[in-house]
């Protein structure tokens, strides 16, 4: 995602509606972010369909990287020994 520019990307909601047509075609052009505002605060932001994918994906991939490492604090973890007995098992089950 690229960096926001204070004095590009930011547009009260009013500017937005007005020419929303010219927002989404920048954003297509350009793939820069938008910040809405409203009342002077920021009320939402418009993202590429693409920015918004990588976004989720990190924050899934973050997300899981968490649970692991909270997994192996809290012990929740198997030696290889056990993982490979557990397939073998696994495998032998579905054979059959």
């Amino acid at each position: 995602m690229k960096t926001i520019s204070i004095t590009n990307d930011i547009v009260p909601i009013a500017e937005f509606k007005a020419g929303i047509s010219m927002w989404f075609k920048s954003l297509k052009i350009t793939g820069q972010p938008l910040i809405i505002t409203k009342n002077g605060k920021p009320a939402g932001v418009l993202l590429s369909p693409s920015d918004y994918d990588d976004l989720v994906y990190k924050k899934s991939f973050l997300d899981s990287i968490g649970r692991g490492i909270s997994d192996a604090e809290s012990g929740k973890t198997y030696r290889t020994e056990e993982v490979r007995a557990a397939l073998k098992a696994r495998r032998k089950k579905d054979n059959s």
